[in-house]
């Protein structure tokens, strides 16, 4: 079956040899585009359906020509601060407390 992967995470998915790959240099977890920017959302989803036309042969990687905008999300990623940091913490602890809660569980 001919397929297609969009996203962002570039070294990660041509390592796994996917046989399309559309990247886009987004911020992880928009691989289509800005919430809620459905021109935006539409040109990255014809660009991939593009890919199953023009694209024959395996592990081709094309880069969208599609911006996000400002790079202001560049700087933000991973970012810890003192504004954020208990909140950053409480949020790790709560998700250790509900893996710890699913590993106990008998399946």
């Amino acid at each position: 079956m001919p397929s297609v992967i969009i996203g962002s995470a570039l070294d990660i998915v041509e390592h796994c040899g996917v046989p399309r790959f559309l990247f886009v240099d987004f911020p992880l977890g928009n691989p289509c585009g800005k919430p809620w920017d459905k021109a935006m959302q539409l040109r990255v989803v014809r660009q991939g359906i593009s890919l199953l036309e023009s694209v024959h042969g395996p592990r081709a990687t094309v880069r969208s020509e599609e911006q996000w905008g400002d790079d202001d999300w560049r700087r933000r990623y991973m970012e810890v601060s003192e504004a954020t940091r208990e909140e950053l913490a409480r949020k790790g602890e709560e998700l250790r407390r509900r893996r710890a809660n699913r590993e106990r569980r008998p399946e």
